[in-house]
């Protein structure tokens, strides 16, 4: 029985020792992988399909400023404000999940890097539980401007799409950079489920949805450039 808690004991500490030097190492590294892009693409050999990963990082400053504040008015408008967790939407989120059928979520932007980057999309109490210990982390070492880089780098933007690049050379041909607050608002309608919608050929209701984010873009401000 000593032993077994000797051997705990080491996995506990091996695993907050690599999770933080990840976490640090991943503040100043490019993210090029994730383990939601090898779920994916282990699903596409399954299902019998090519498999398809289109990803290109780009700087902070290489994506277009339409692109950031049209995820930050779908997915999180006061991303800029809370420490990782929004207790307003998850107090909102609470009170109408009691009415709902199906219960909406109330993640942040923070909580959605830290998942696509260390962890996996299959919701559980344990990956809820690994998303927090990891959004606490990269809230406390990396800035605001890097948790939105990374996310909006790593973020699934189509079937096999990851990040602000890719999505806008296979859909609008165009780079991120250049990406138009029109073009940034359909990118943004899509990312509750990306691949059931798609911002190359909008539905009405992704039309509508962009309508909508074009107006609430309109109340985002970003921190000035240094």
């Amino acid at each position: 029985m000593k032993k077994i808690v000797r051997v705990l004991k080491k996995v506990v500490l091996w695993f907050f020792i690599l999770s933080i030097g990840a976490v640090i190492v991943y503040r100043f590294v490019p993210v090029f992988f994730t383990p939601l892009m090898g779920i994916r693409m282990v699903e596409q050999i399954a299902a019998g399909e090519s498999v398809k990963c289109y990803h290109k990082w780009v700087p902070y400053n290489e994506i277009s400023d339409h692109l950031k504040r049209a995820v930050i008015a779908s997915e999180d408008q006061r991303f800029f404000q809370h420490n990782g967790f929004d207790r307003v939407e998850i107090e909102k989120a609470m009170k109408e999940n009691k009415k709902r059928r199906r219960p909406r979520g109330a993640s942040t932007i923070s909580q959605q890097t830290a998942k696509n980057v260390f962890l996996w999309p299959q919701s559980s109490w344990v990956r809820k539980g690994l998303e927090a210990y990891f959004t606490v982390l990269i809230e406390f070492f990396w800035p605001k401007e890097r948790i939105l880089e990374v996310y909006l780098n790593c973020m699934e933007t189509g079937n096999g799409i990851y990040g602000a690049e890719a999505v806008a050379n296979r859909h609008f041909n165009t780079t991120a950079s250049k990406l138009t607050a029109a073009q940034s608002a359909l990118i943004a309608a899509t990312l509750p489920n990306p691949r059931r919608f798609s911002s190359k050929n909008p539905s009405p209701y992704m039309l509508k949805r962009q309508q909508q984010i074009l107006r609430q873009m309109q109340n985002i401000q970003l921190p000035k450039k240094k």
